[in-house]
C-alpha cells in the first residue's frame, strides 16, 4: 500500500517538474549576436552600431582633395588641397537611442542626429538582422545673404539600416534613405531617395577590408534634365579597430562629410579618377 502511494505521488510530480523545467527553459533570453561592425560609420554612412548606455563617442571625419590634380596645382595626390573635416559628438542615453552633433568646414553645416535601434540580431536567428533608424536635422550656418529666409537653411536626412552579421568575419547592411533640401537650384527636386550597401570583412583579429556605395535615384523634373545631376558615391578601405577606438583609412569620390549632401550634389565620378583619400576616427568613453 505504501509503495502504490509513494509510486502514484512520484507519477504525480514527474509532469509538474517536467513542465517547471521547461518554462525555466522557455524563459531563457535570446542573448543579441555580436554587433555587425565596429564603429558607428562605414566610411562615408552611418552603421548599425549603438554602444551600451552612457558612451560618448568622439569623431573626427576628414576629407583631402582630389587625387586627379585636373587643375595643375601639383597637391601632392590631394594632400595639400583644400581638406574638408568634420568634428562630431554622440551621447548614448539609452541601449537603443543615441544622439549626437557635428560641425561641417567647408559648408559651414551644423547636424543634429539620432540613431535608435528598433531590432536586434539574434544568436539563434529568431531575429536575423539589425534594423536600426538614423536621421539628422541640418542647418547652414554660412552668411546669411545666401538665404531669403532662415528656413531655407534646413536639410534633412532619414535613413533605415537593415544589417546582419553572417560570420565572425562577415557583416553587411542595406539602407534605403531619403534626403530634402528646403531651397534647392532651379529645375531641381528638393528630395532624393538612395540606396546604400555597405560591408566589411575581417582579416584579422583588428583589421578589416571595408566598402560603402550609394546610389541615388535621380527623377527628371517633368522630363526635363536636371541642373545636377548626382554621381553614385563608391568608398574602399580599410578599417583597424580597438575596444575604445576605430581608424578607418580609404579612398572615395565623396568629398561632403553630411549624407544628404553627398546623395544630392555629388558630382565626382569614381571611374573618372575623380577620387580622394580619406580617414574616419572614433574614438569611445564609457561612464
Amino acid at each position: 500500500m505504501k509503495k502504490g502511494i509513494l509510486f502514484a505521488t512520484v507519477s504525480l510530480l514527474i509532469p509538474v517538474l517536467a513542465l517547471g523545467q521547461d518554462t525555466a527553459q522557455d524563459t531563457v533570453p535570446d542573448r543579441p549576436e555580436r554587433p555587425a561592425f565596429e564603429s558607428s560609420y562605414i566610411i562615408d554612412n552611418p552603421s548599425d552600431v549603438l554602444y551600451q548606455k552612457n558612451t560618448l563617442e568622439f569623431m573626427i571625419n576628414h576629407r583631402m582633395g582630389l587625387i586627379n590634380d585636373s587643375d595643375g596645382s601639383n597637391d601632392l595626390l590631394g594632400l595639400y588641397g583644400a581638406a574638408n573635416i568634420r568634428i562630431g559628438l554622440t551621447y548614448t542615453i539609452h541601449d537603443r537611442l543615441q544622439i549626437g552633433f557635428g560641425t561641417e568646414k567647408v559648408e559651414k553645416y551644423q547636424d543634429f542626429n539620432w540613431k535608435v535601434g528598433l531590432l536586434r540580431q539574434t544568436r539563434s536567428d529568431r531575429i536575423p538582422v539589425n534594423v536600426t533608424y538614423y536621421g539628422n536635422f541640418v542647418i547652414d550656418a554660412s552668411t546669411r545673404n545666401n538665404f531669403a529666409l532662415d528656413q531655407h537653411r534646413y536639410s534633412f536626412f532619414n535613413q533605415l539600416i537593415v544589417s546582419r552579421r553572417f560570420s565572425r568575419n562577415f557583416s553587411m547592411q542595406v539602407a534605403p534613405s531619403v534626403s530634402h533640401y528646403n531651397l534647392v537650384p532651379q529645375r531641381m527636386r528638393n528630395d532624393m531617395v538612395a540606396l546604400s550597401v555597405g560591408g566589411r570583412y575581417k582579416i584579422s583579429p583588428q583589421t578589416a577590408v571595408m566598402f560603402d556605395y550609394t546610389h541615388p535615384f535621380v527623377h527628371h523634373l517633368d522630363g526635363v534634365d536636371l541642373d545636377i545631376d548626382p554621381e553614385p558615391g563608391l568608398s574602399i578601405g580599410v578599417e583597424f579597430a580597438t575596444s575604445g577606438h576605430a581608424f578607418q583609412l580609404f579612398v572615395s569620390n565623396y568629398y561632403g562629410l553630411i549624407p544628404q549632401k553627398n546623395v544630392m550634389f555629388n558630382q565626382n565620378s569614381f571611374f573618372d579618377g575623380d577620387i580622394l583619400v580619406g580617414f574616419n576616427i572614433t574614438r569611445k568613453y564609457n561612464f
